[in-house]
């Protein structure tokens, strides 16, 4: 889910203000607020709406997740932002920009400038730099990123990659880049559009599985994120076909075969990602098999959504009139904007499906 953005001159009180009305809110059963707190408080990530409802949560509690869901860790570091921000905290700056130490700031730029040989250098002089993490918050990920993430330009900082990059992810990886820096960084280039437009995404992935990244540990992010071409090179490096993979991918007979041995989770996923893709016989298959229409999606999935605001959007009109005759409920909104799926069809400019969806809303309040 995106996080929530602060505001130029946030107020605590308001801010405080919002934990009690979350707390309210879990009290009536609202639905939506048991995703954020899914999504936002550890205690309950994998936890189902019930068990939310029945938790007796404190306003402690609701401090936390208002915390996480802006971008930080906890209260007291969301009203350190607050009582005293530093340039670091501008959210406005590229990332780059942001760090204040100074050694890792200029690794930065030398990875950014294609400095091979300074890189190299500068590396060797200050090992602990390979895997040091630095601090970013107010942001829904690139939170603790190390070197090598800065590789990926996802987020974007410059919209452009040198054309060495891969020289320049070896320097860090011979340095002795760990296996979560890897992995992560793969996870960046796969859902990144940057590397793409400058050609490079195949062969950072490349790179990054011989140096031994899991290719599985990138495949649903890509494939949320449309980055075909990158999903079918993680699959050419040995990632496997599960069932949210083969939805997402409209590989029916792949789907029917995976359907009876997957996990609810798994389906979960597979509805999500084959509603947003507009993978009809496969949503149909998953409501079959009694995947239920109406749950927001899993974490990592769009999981602000639900299957009907992705379909909406993507202007998969058939998927739409499936869901919704299988019980979608139009009227449902999301988690972040608090907007209908008929308005996600509007801001995409998908006419039919949001004329549709406002005479089902129509009908459903007669």
């Amino acid at each position: 889910m995106p996080t929530r953005v602060l505001p130029p001159n946030p107020n605590l009180d308001h801010l405080k203000h919002q934990a009690k009305d979350l707390l309210r809110a879990h009290q009536a059963r609202n639905r939506a607020v048991a995703q954020r707190i899914r999504e936002f408080h550890p205690r309950f990530h994998e936890a189902a709406d019930d068990e939310i409802f029945r938790a007796h949560l404190t306003l402690g509690d609701a401090q936390l997740a208002i915390a996480r869901e802006y971008g930080f860790p906890n209260w007291t570091r969301l009203k350190r932002r607050i009582d005293q921000p530093t340039d670091s905290d501008d959210v406005i700056r590229p990332h780059h920009e942001r760090i204040e130490d100074p050694l890792f700031r200029r690794a930065v730029e030398l990875a950014d400038a294609g400095d091979v040989a300074g890189l190299r250098t500068h590396l060797a002089q200050h090992s602990h730099l390979v895997n040091q993490q630095v601090t970013f918050e107010g942001g829904n990920y690139f939170r603790n990123p190390t070197l090598l993430e800065f590789t990926a330009e996802n987020p974007i900082r410059n919209r452009k990659l040198p054309k060495n990059i891969v020289e320049i992810m070896k320097v860090i990886l011979d340095a002795g880049a760990n296996m979560s820096s890897r992995e992560q960084t793969l996870a960046l280039v796969c859902s990144g559009c940057v590397p793409r437009e400058c050609g490079v995404q195949i062969a950072q992935i490349d790179v990054l599985c011989d140096y031994g990244a899991n290719p599985d540990s990138a495949m649903e992010i890509a494939l949320a994120h449309g980055e075909f071409e990158a999903a079918n090179a993680l699959l050419r490096r040995g990632a496997h076909v599960t069932l949210p993979v083969a939805a997402a991918l409209g590989r029916v007979e792949d789907a029917r075969r995976f359907l009876p041995a997957s996990d609810g989770h798994q389906k979960h996923k597979a509805l999500a990602l084959a509603s947003q893709l507009g993978h009809l016989e496969i949503v149909r298959l998953l409501l079959d098999a009694g995947e239920a229409p109406n749950r927001y999606n899993p974490i990592g999935l769009h999981s602000h959504s639900t299957p009907l605001h992705q379909a909406a959007a993507g202007g998969h009109s058939e998927v739409v009139r499936l869901l919704v005759e299988r019980g979608s409920k139009p009227n449902i909104e999301d988690t972040l904007w608090h907007a209908t799926s008929a308005d996600w069809a509007k801001h995409e400019g998908k006419k039919e499906v949001e004329q549709y969806l406002r005479e089902r809303m129509r009908q459903q309040g007669d």
